[in-house]
Formats: C-alpha cells, sequence, structure tokens
C-alpha cells in the first residue's frame, strides 16, 4: 500500500517531522515502512497496518506542533510504539481503504468529508440536518470561496465554524481566522475598555459559543495563544493575505461593498472563505449599501465560488424560533437583533 501526505515546507516542517527529520527515521525504523520526504509531501508504502500506523503517528506529531507541544525522542517513540499496537490489533475490514494519494492534506482527501465532521470533543460529531445544510458543506467541501445567506437559528455560522474545526483537525488547514464587522444592532455600547480582544469579544461570541461546543476550553486557549485560531474585527484585515487556513466572515450584510471587497481578495493559497449572513438584518445607515448582497450578485457565476441560501426550513434552534421568523417574513423591515447566527 502507497499513501502520500502533505507536510509544510520549510521552517515549518521541523516541529512536525524533527531536526533532520528525525520523527521520520524513527516511524521508518519502528513501522518498518519505507518513507521518501519531498518539499511538501511524505510517500509511505507498506503493509495496511504498518501505512496506517504512519499516517497516525505523523497526523499526531501535527497536531503537536499545530499546539505548540515539543515531543522529546523518547515521546515521539513511545507515540509510534502505542499507534502501532492499535493499529496492529485492528481487522484488515477496518483499515481505512487508502487510493494512495492523499496529498491534500494530512489524512486522506477521499474521506475527508465522508460522514460527520470530526471536531475535539471527544465522541461528538456534527452533521447537516436539512438538504439545504447539506448543499452548504458541499459548497465548503468543493470551493474556496461559499457564501451563506440564511435568517436566524439555521446553522450557517455553526456549521461553518464546524467545518474549520474538522479540516483543522485533519490537517488540511493550520489555521481558523474569525472575523466579524463591529456594527452595533441599533444601539450605542459607548467605549468598551480592555485590550482589542476584550473589545471585540462581544461581537465575536456566537463565533466563540460555537468553537466552545467544539473543543474544550484548554485546547480552545491552546489554539489560541499559538494563533491557530485567531479572532479579528474585520478592519484589522486590510493587507493581510491568509494561507492555509479557514476565514470565516461573519455578520456580513453588515459589511460594506468596500469592506467586503477589501477581505475578499485576503485570500491565499490552499485556503477557504466562508462568507454568513443574514440579509434580513442589516443594521448599516443604508441597507442596499450591503456587501453580502452585492458579492452575492456580482459573484454568483464565478467559478471557485459556491453560494447557499437557507430558509426558515432549515432552522435547527427551538420550534418557537421557525414560527417567529415566518411571522417577520413578510415585514421589509431590518429587525435589529444582535443574536443573529
Amino acid at each position: 500500500m502507497e499513501l502520500t501526505i502533505r507536510v509544510p515546507q520549510g521552517a515549518e516542517r521541523v516541529p512536525m517531522l524533527g531536526v533532520a527529520e528525525r520523527n521520520l527515521k524513527m516511524i521508518r525504523e519502528a513501522l518498518g515502512v519505507n518513507i521518501t520526504a519531498r518539499e511538501d509531501a511524505v510517500q509511505i508504502s507498506g503493509g495496511p497496518h504498518a501505512v496506517e500506523a504512519a499516517r497516525r503517528a505523523i497526523d499526531r506529531l501535527d497536531e503537536a506542533a499545530r499546539a505548540g507541544e515539543e515531543l522529546s525522542r523518547h515521546e515521539v517513540l513511545e507515540l509510534i510504539t502505542q499507534l502501532s499496537a492499535e493499529t496492529m490489533a485492528m481487522p484488515d475490514d477496518l483499515l481505512p481503504h487508502h487510493n494512495g494519494d492523499a496529498a491534500a492534506n494530512a489524512t486522506v482527501t477521499s474521506s475527508l468529508w465522508d460522514g460527520p465532521m470530526d471536531v475535539y470533543v471527544r465522541g461528538r460529531r456534527v452533521a447537516p440536518k436539512s438538504a439545504n445544510q447539506r448543499h452548504y458543506l458541499e459548497q465548503i467541501q468543493h470551493n474556496d470561496l461559499t457564501l451563506c445567506s440564511g435568517p436566524a437559528g439555521t446553522g450557517k455560522t455553526y456549521l461553518a465554524v464546524a467545518a474549520s474545526v474538522h479540516m483543522l483537525k485533519a490537517g488540511a488547514i493550520r489555521k481558523i481566522v474569525l472575523v466579524r464587522p463591529a456594527v452595533e444592532a441599533g444601539e450605542k455600547l459607548g467605549f468598551l475598555p480592555g485590550d482589542l480582544e476584550a473589545k471585540v469579544n462581544p461581537y465575536l461570541r456566537p463565533l466563540l459559543d460555537a468553537l466552545h461546543d467544539m473543543m474544550d476550553f484548554g485546547t480552545l486557549q491552546r489554539f489560541m495563544l499559538n494563533d491557530i485560531i485567531e479572532i479579528a474585527p474585520l478592519a484589522f484585515m486590510r493587507g493581510r493575505t491568509l494561507n492555509d487556513s479557514v476565514i470565516i466572515l461573519d455578520e456580513a450584510q453588515n459589511t460594506t461593498k468596500g469592506q467586503m471587497k477589501m477581505f475578499l481578495t485576503r485570500l491565499g493559497q490552499r485556503s477557504k472563505m466562508i462568507v454568513t449572513g443574514d440579509t434580513t438584518q442589516i443594521d448599516l445607515p443604508d441597507p442596499r449599501d450591503s456587501g453580502l448582497v452585492d458579492a452575492a450578485r456580482r459573484l454568483a457565476r464565478v467559478k471557485g465560488v459556491g453560494l447557499t441560501a437557507l430558509d426558515s426550513m432549515d432552522i435547527v434552534r427551538h420550534d418557537l424560533v421557525q414560527r417567529i421568523v415566518d411571522a417577520y417574513g413578510s415585514d421589509n423591515r431590518n429587525p435589529r437583533n444582535p443574536d443573529d447566527q
């Protein structure tokens, strides 16, 4: 069996593969597999159990590197030994069937989106609950930019966060960036004390709530400390290029056309953008300036861009939320509710 795994290039590969690729040599010697390291990929060949054990070892080393953990030679050897024992005990029919090419990420590309999304909370799996939600995730899978609009409670933000966490855990990306415009929903909050994170925290709370649902506090804190997960107001995105990332723009209906253009052009190599919003809750002085509405019109036929429109039938909150949304559906005014995800 042969398998190809994508790995970082340059200095970024050292925490994962070790100095002078020490960790790969230990995997080769312990498992008896053939390993060839190239610029952005590692090729593994050997018996099915040994190849799977090697894949799992590299995946764990990647997770440790992302979390800023420096494993000693002894710890790496213990990890390989443990994974080898676990994998060798697996029946042949339970082994993943690798197709020989997983270069898109640190796990098998073909199986990345098979079944529920895997997050960091043990035993928790996230899956779409409606046909429109499935279509939404398919757009994320197949496109580098996905625009999703829908009313409150349809899961547009939650599923975007779940998809990004799933890709992070699988090794398909190296960073999650959470962005939101700092627009008040009809209320003047005045001066907010604290540093930048404290000031923008109220605006990013829905995104953080979703993250807390998918990873324990310690993991989330460690990822934020090591810049694996970043929260940022939209105004701080200018001039940046984001590679190997998923960038989520929430509350996008409250961006202006110029802000939306600025944000979308931050997309870097091997990255995905997910833009979510509710066009019935625009808090801009002039709703016609909404960047989300403008982007959906301009990009509807652009290759690589996926569009999804969720509706009241996709609401997964309390049953009453669906009835509330339907009751307001015929009203052309913009209800101003800050909790719209």
